[in-house]
């Protein structure tokens, strides 16, 4: 299944659209991010990261994931 991936400096989100249900669920609570008017239809730098994967977690679906960057340490 093919997946397209939006990042910002924090995060990586990936949508399946084959797995998707249509609930509407992300662009009704977080549609600063999730913009079913528009293309590209997510936007990564629309809310804070920690308010992103909330919503994630909330796709009853699946077809939304996350993937945190990796911070690098400063010496």
């Amino acid at each position: 299944m093919k997946t397209t991936e939006y990042r910002n400096n924090e995060i990586t989100i990936s949508y399946c659209p084959f797995k998707c249900t249509q609930s509407d669920v992300c662009t009704e609570e977080l549609s600063n991010v999730f913009q079913n008017s528009v293309i590209p239809w997510i936007d990564p730098n629309g809310s804070s990261t920690e308010s992103i994967i909330k919503q994630i977690k909330k796709c009853p679906s699946g077809a939304l994931m996350y993937k945190r960057h990796k911070k690098e340490m400063a010496y």
